[in-house]
């Protein structure tokens, strides 16, 4: 048996499914090269001078020091630890602090005065000290230039959960008169419903990646797309679907593959949507959701933060900043069991079709022939629980919880079959978690002969 890696050919109507041989041999993952990721640096030392030349030292521009923190683009591991953190040293601190305070003592109220009417002209991060929580955290502020960074955006906004998150999005565009939605299926459950009931007043169109110019609208203030998509894990070429968007702006929902694997934004998108629940905590243990942008959107996004309440709690932010450190090493290790055990299941005589997307990652997808949910009752090691991107490995059917929300029809026209049952790999040691599964699906074979022996 094979695994699917499903793509949206360019244009193309329907998913293309590429398959590739399974294996017996354990595989070795190695995240793709792309070469808008590969950064010049120039050699350590002084600007200008060959790697390894003997530099005099009295040459060296005492009056003007390089800060190789500004001049130097540094690679995403190196950010991803320092990002947020540069002005720690200066201050004499090593660890973050968290700033818990919900307000701050001004004695200028007429300065105050004219930033607030600052911030509701272009919602632009407050010059100076804080005023109030719900218009801005520095714990809070710190995770949002980390994760631009990460990004390579120009800025980002946290809220207290990924939907919050969408929410305030389609907020800012209903707010233009811009309520008309492009989404291509499939999305998390939640996002599909809140498109499709038209909770927040808007209305959406849902279209395959080819349909999205014809789809288009004077009204139309949005294209969102999830890939690779939860929870199928189909993929879509961003840079033909950013230029079929014209002059709308993409949303692109890179919560499963992080910027470890794709930044959205070098591929056109205009926003980049993160539930900060999943991998960017990466420990299970907080909620929250953050849009990387432009500054312009930013400030909108802000404007909407501020008057619906939708905040991060600061210790949310610490504890976001501190899961950003480790992003790319948690990312690149699930990601090698998640390769391994994709394998495993694709070889597996009880496994039906296995998904596994094309950039790698720390999620697998796959159909049994018997009973999913005897499957999930089955893991010991592994938690059946929804969310996923912990450090753990986390086991759900999504027909029945994270895809319930959808209408039956949709769901299985997006490809989210009754069978179909979504891993988030983490950090155990992969023959203890092949054990686990491999019991699983033993005593759900076993109960699905046992069933139709006694129907006969």
């Amino acid at each position: 048996m094979q695994i699917d890696r499903i793509q949206y050919d360019g244009f193309g109507h329907a998913p293309n499914v590429a398959r590739l041989s399974a294996t017996q041999t354990r595989p070795v993952f190695t995240l793709p090269v792309r070469a808008e990721l590969i950064e010049s640096r120039p050699a350590r030392g002084t600007p200008g001078t060959a790697r390894g030349a003997r530099v005099d030292p009295e040459e060296i521009p005492v009056e003007a020091p390089v800060d190789t923190a500004r001049t130097t683009r540094r690679a995403l591991a190196t950010e991803a630890v320092h990002a947020g953190r540069d002005d720690l040293a200066r201050q004499g601190l090593h660890a973050p602090p968290i700033d818990l305070s919900t307000t701050y003592p001004s004695y200028d109220s007429r300065g105050e005065a004219a930033r607030i009417d600052a911030f509701a002209t272009t919602g632009a991060e407050l010059d100076g000290p804080p005023v109030y929580a719900r218009l801005g955290n520095p714990t809070v502020a710190r995770f949002e230039t980390a994760l631009a960074k990460l990004e390579g955006t120009e800025a980002a906004v946290a809220f207290a959960s990924g939907m919050a998150a969408l929410s305030a999005v389609l907020l800012v565009r209903a707010s233009m008169g811009l309520r008309h939605v492009v989404a291509v299926r499939p999305l998390y459950g939640c996002s599909d419903h809140l498109l499709t009931a038209g909770l927040l007043g808007t209305e959406v169109t849902w279209t395959d990646p080819a349909g999205i110019a014809d789809a288009l609208r004077p009204d139309t203030g949005l294209v969102m797309v999830e890939t690779p998509a939860n929870p199928t894990l189909a993929e879509i070429d961003l840079r033909a679907v950013a230029h079929a968007c014209g002059s709308v702006p993409l949303l692109a929902d890179n919560t499963f593959a992080t910027p470890v694997l794709q930044r959205p934004a070098e591929r056109g998108a205009r926003l980049v949507l993160h539930s900060a629940t999943k991998y960017l905590g990466g420990h299970g243990d907080v909620m929250a959701g953050v849009v990387a942008c432009d500054e312009e959107f930013a400030g909108r996004l802000r404007q909407v933060r501020f008057a619906t309440g939708g905040v991060l709690h600061p210790l949310a932010g610490y504890l976001l900043l501190r899961g950003l450190s480790t992003l790319p090493v948690r990312v690149r290790a699930a990601s090698a069991n998640a390769a391994e055990l994709a394998g495993r299941l694709a070889a597996d005589p009880r496994v039906a079709r296995v998904h596994y997307p094309r950039i790698g990652g720390a999620m697998v997808a796959f159909e049994v022939h018997g009973d999913p949910h005897e499957v999930i009752a089955g893991v010991r090691l592994i938690t059946p629980a929804v969310s996923l991107g912990s450090v753990d490995t986390l086991i759900q059917h999504p027909a029945s919880i994270s895809h319930r929300i959808v209408d039956e029809g949709d769901r299985r026209g997006a490809g989210v079959s009754d069978r179909l049952l979504r891993m988030s790999v983490g950090l155990e040691d992969v023959d203890d978690l092949w054990a686990d599964l491999d019991g699983a699906l033993a005593g759900a074979s076993d109960r699905s002969r046992t069933s139709a022996a006694a129907a006969h």
